[in-house]
């Protein structure tokens, strides 16, 4: 059973049989879901599960196929820009000129959203406080290291307060440190002023983070939930087992034990309560047949393969990227305006 419920009754976005397709692949297929007020919420898949076609639905960057969604009450498509009013949206390739400074990139936000004079000038002070960038605001943006730079995107996703900001993978190319500040920026927002963050994610350290979580896979929603409750939901430990002849060795550890066993990858994989008491009656039954024996508490790596079958990252992954154009993507922007504010089209 999915954990479908958000953690605020107020819905900020809700996403209802919602498909997409390129060309004959199905991009989405019936997705649904609600993000509560305050929530932050994680898209989680592969390359090629659907994540990116989500977000640039959401973003009113891409029509839907079929299906409705509706960010702050507004329907993505009939009302594309109430909604890009009140989202800001931070993209995963840079969106900054980097010949400009700091405050010169927040500046050209400001006024692509019809801010101007004092109340510009103010609101550029307030968001470089928050994001400690005050002094490297004279700076030119070339010259940031990745994490200040991811800053300075986040500064302009949020300048203009919007009650959602929308994320596209916004830990990649960061290291470690990098990316424990941005959480920590993420958290403060909101905790000070109650946004609600979506963001998409192929890494599970950042997954974790969530309040909650889509998971996707080739499209399809298979698992809804708060990451601790969906990594209960296996039961027990996961013990992976690597064998020469991994299919025999699984019918035959099913016959004596009992239980499912699944072939991932080219091992068996078992899901057990109290699995260390088993490991020593595998390897006595078996112990010409079994190269290794792992077991770990189950992650929500684990929580893919229980729900798909198949491994998180396959070989030759498959890219939404590569496939489809990032229509409607004008460099230095990070968040399109409603058309009655600087006049940014309205996206593919």
């Amino acid at each position: 059973m999915y954990d479908a419920r958000p953690m605020s009754d107020a819905a900020v976005v809700r996403v209802e049989a919602l498909t997409h397709e390129y060309g004959r692949r199905p991009a989405l297929r019936g997705i649904d879901f609600t993000v509560g007020a305050g929530e932050i919420f994680g898209l989680l898949g592969p390359n090629g599960g659907g994540k990116t076609t989500l977000f640039r639905i959401l973003a009113t960057m891409l029509r839907p196929g079929g299906g409705r969604a509706e960010v702050l009450g507004h329907d993505v498509v009939r009302e594309p820009d109430e909604v890009r009013a009140g989202i800001g949206v931070v993209f995963q390739a840079p969106a900054l000129d980097r010949r400009l400074t700091v405050r010169e990139n927040l500046d050209l936000q400001g006024r692509l959203y019809g801010l101007g004079g004092r109340r510009l000038s103010q609101a550029i002070d307030d968001i470089l406080a928050r994001v400690r960038l005050t002094e490297r605001a004279r700076d030119r943006v070339a010259g940031l290291s990745g994490g200040l730079m991811r800053r300075v995107e986040i500064a302009k996703g949020v300048l203009h307060r919007p009650r959602l900001l929308l994320l596209d993978e916004p830990s990649t190319g960061l290291d470690p440190g990098a990316r424990q500040d941005l959480w920590g920026l993420l958290t403060e927002l909101r905790a000070r002023d109650g946004v609600t963050v979506l963001m998409t994610t192929h890494l599970l350290e950042e997954a974790e983070r969530c309040d909650r979580l889509a998971i996707l896979d080739e499209g399809r929603l298979v698992a809804l939930g708060r990451p601790r409750a969906l990594k209960d939901e296996i039961g027990g430990d996961v013990i992976v087992i690597a064998s020469p002849d991994a299919p025999r060795l699984r019918a035959d550890i099913e016959a004596r034990f009992g239980g499912p066993a699944e072939l991932v990858d080219g091992t068996v994989r078992l899901e057990r309560p109290e699995g260390h008491t088993l490991i020593p009656r595998l390897v006595e039954a078996f112990a010409e047949r079994i190269d290794s024996v792992t077991l770990g508490r189950p992650t929500l790596l684990d929580v893919f393969i229980h729900r798909t079958g198949r491994r998180f990252f396959e070989d030759g992954d498959r890219s939404e990227n590569a496939a489809t154009p990032r229509a409607g993507v004008t460099p230095g922007v990070a968040a399109m305006p409603p058309d009655g504010a600087g006049r940014v089209g309205r996206g593919a």
